[in-house]
């Protein structure tokens, strides 16, 4: 069978760079090239990619292999409908490895038909590194790597860009800005430079969503066969894609992607947006995973497929989550359904283990703010979160389930457990844990320490029969 190539693929290659990529990954393949392939095959955009690779062990070398190509491949439900589709993607132009072509990663700079930079280095890749200096070719950090690139394009006098990360990290842009002008700061690049970093970049925060897989290993023989090349670079994602943008409304015209019919949001606050997904997609996913490893369920289909569950999940967002975000209820009440349908893709088999990796600082970020503001606003505590925190403590005995989580995290559980009548004041009092002291707050020690005896007697699942019953499981 012939590898994938232009050979083998006809594609139109004869477009101008207008996007600079760093990170060469399945999310970045699977999320942003996909959107500018759908906007190329409507003519709006009409512009191709230069990909970097933020580390030296990267896929440019497989990429180049294969002329640049690969295939998306779009599995789930959508809209109620079955999507299964495969599109070859061809906007990536070339791939340079900064730390073997750092003059063609220069050259970047002097490119006048380059207007956006992307990006997805991982949450760890905005960070400010001491050691990174201007001489250095290149930078070991990615915002290193930025500034040096937007240095150089100072010093050629040109028009700055509109810088768009896609790191999975709070307010993102501002973060990354920050880093740069540090950089500039220490680097001693000049006010002149600093005054072109403020006023002819855009730096856009951005939130991104879509559950992309990546290879699909078990399947790929098969795959191979049904598109009659052979892609060692294929990508596996759900049908569903959000992209919230905080930028100028000008985008919408640059960027042409709300145009091409993609759900991508340009907003002057991504706020609500973020609180949307933090909570409504992030939030159930938390909620879910001790009480359902408790009950012996392995992954999300199974739970939105088991009667018991299903009714927790549908009163969870609609009793508890909805009523404690900002945004019109409808519109909640709608992005809630798109999640149910993405829970239940058949295609993606999400595991609650690979979930359950550091519940502890996702609780903390996507229920328990939910949870306070609850407690504050109608003076009760909201069951089910209150539920699921009791079955994370419990879980994090590591009788049934291994806790998978920081060492230091794991080892503050087991000294808490050593105590089994006070581990639940031990563990809610620790800020460490939750940023602040929980058993000030009513009621809770005595409901999550009420819980974790239901569970231990009755189980998870009476639990959330007497709960989805509306029975006051009250100590």
């Amino acid at each position: 069978m012939e590898k994938l190539s232009r050979k083998t693929i006809e594609t139109n290659k004869e477009q101008p760079v207008k996007i600079i990529q760093f990170g060469e990954g399945n999310f970045m393949r699977g999320f942003v090239d996909w959107q500018i392939q759908e906007m190329n095959k409507q003519q709006l955009f009409k512009g191709n990619v230069a990909v970097v690779q933020p580390i030296d062990q990267g896929l440019g070398d497989m990429l180049k292999e294969q002329d640049y190509l690969y295939t998306v491949i779009l599995e789930g439900l959508l809209n109620k409908e079955i999507i299964n589709t495969s599109e070859v993607i061809s906007v990536i132009d070339t791939v340079i490895n900064p730390y073997k072509e750092w003059a063609n990663y220069l050259a970047l700079a002097e490119n006048d038909t380059i207007e956006f930079i992307v990006s997805n280095t991982t949450e760890a890749g905005i960070q400010y590194n001491p050691a990174d200096q201007l001489s250095d070719h290149p930078q070991q950090s990615y915002p290193g790597k930025l500034t040096a690139l937007l240095y150089r394009r100072f010093e050629l006098g040109k028009k700055g860009f509109t810088i768009i990360p896609c790191e999975l990290i709070d307010r993102n842009g501002e973060k990354l800005k920050e880093i740069v002008l540090t950089y500039a700061q220490d680097w001693k690049l000049g006010d002149a430079f600093t005054d072109w970093l403020e006023n002819e970049n855009i730096f856009c925060c951005s939130l991104v969503d879509r559950i992309v897989p990546g290879y699909p290993r078990d399947s790929a023989a098969e795959l191979n066969k049904k598109h009659s090349y052979e892609d060692n670079l294929m990508v596996k994602a759900e049908p569903f894609m959000l992209w919230v943008i905080e930028g100028p409304q000008s985008l919408k015209d640059t960027l042409p992607l709300e145009k091409a019919g993609l759900n991508v949001i340009v907003t002057d606050d991504m706020t609500p947006y973020r609180e949307r997904k933090v909570h409504l997609l992030n939030g159930p996913h938390t909620a879910m995973v001790p009480l359902a490893l408790l009950a012996d369920i392995e992954t999300v289909e199974e739970v939105m497929k088991d009667q018991d569950f299903r009714y927790f999940v549908d009163h969870l967002f609609a009793d508890e989550l909805i009523p404690m975000l900002s945004l019109p209820e409808d519109e909640l009440t709608a992005y809630a359904e798109q999640i149910k349908e993405r829970f239940l893709n058949p295609f993606v088999h999400h595991q609650l283990t690979s979930i359950a990796l550091n519940s502890v600082s996702k609780y903390k970020a996507r229920l328990l703010p939910v949870l306070l503001d609850y407690q504050k606003n109608r003076n009760e505590l909201p069951p089910y979160m209150t539920a699921a925190l009791a079955a994370l403590i419990l879980t994090y005995r590591g009788e049934k389930i291994a806790p998978q989580d920081d060492a230091a995290i794991v080892t503050r559980f087991e000294k808490a457990w050593q105590t089994p009548e006070s581990v639940v004041e031990t563990v809610l009092s620790d800020d460490v844990l939750w940023g602040q002291d929980l058993t000030t707050v009513p009621g809770l020690s005595t409901q999550v320490q009420h819980y974790i005896t239901q569970l231990e007697t009755i189980g998870s699942r009476n639990l959330i029969q007497q709960l989805n019953k509306g029975e006051k499981v009250y100590a």
